[in-house]
């Protein structure tokens, strides 16, 4: 099976539009980095990509259309993915600024450790984000269905480099979304009171999406 070269980069110029286009996802990058430092929204951005493997799957198998088909299945996973977003809402308007100078062997371990924690729950938050909006699954069964063809041989597998090519995107763009926003943290980060604004400015972000998500019509 071999996709032709100009299909290929005409879909992955496609792809790179479509990561720039504002939206929940790279949005969410945004507002983590900045809170969390560049390494954090480099784990966030490889959840999400993730979800785009599980959307991939999904298509390739053909339990997006149910998604698609099943109003009940849609409204329950857009109303999952809302709740989750006030769920991250509610932990960033709460949440305290860091403390900006730990000393100490023993200090410096538990922090180690506890951002090895954070990490690992910001890759899960962006599987969650990801996979929870209905709007991706119905938008991936419309979208990379039409760059296959059954006359290359296995759709399934087409459909997979596809997402593999998507994914490659992903990780370009809202890396380096990643990459700027967390540099811009780095300096936020360095006043209490200006952590407090960028976590109250997330909180209403992700009220925003939530919003957003749950009015979102099939």
């Amino acid at each position: 099976m071999m996709l032709p070269l100009d299909l290929l980069s005409g879909f992955f110029a496609i792809c790179i539009l479509l990561a720039l286009t504002p939206g929940p996802d790279n949005i969410f990058v945004l507002t983590q980095s900045a809170l969390s430092g560049r390494l954090a929204g480099v784990f966030v951005v490889l959840g999400l990509c993730t979800g785009v493997l599980v959307h991939s799957t999904a298509v390739a198998l053909g339990v997006a259309a149910i998604v698609q088909t099943s109003s009940l299945a849609f409204n329950a996973l857009k109303i999952l993915g809302a709740c989750y977003l006030l769920y991250l809402a509610w932990a960033v308007l709460r949440a305290r600024p860091e403390p900006l100078d730990v000393t100490g062997p023993t200090a410096a371990a538990q922090k180690q450790k506890q951002h090895k924690a954070d990490y690992f729950r910001l890759y899960r938050r962006g599987i969650i984000m990801n996979v929870t909006n209905p709007k991706v699954s119905i938008f991936f069964l419309s979208f990379l269905p039409q760059f296959a063809d059954p006359a290359r041989g296995s759709v399934a597998g087409q459909i997979f480099v596809l997402g593999g090519f998507f994914i490659l995107s992903t990780l370009l763009i809202f890396g380096g979304i990643a990459l700027l926003a967390g540099t811009i943290g780095t300096h936020l980060r360095n006043s209490a009171r200006a952590q407090n604004i960028v976590n109250k400015i997330a909180g209403l972000v992700f009220i925003g999406l939530a919003i957003k998500l749950a009015t979102l019509q099939q």
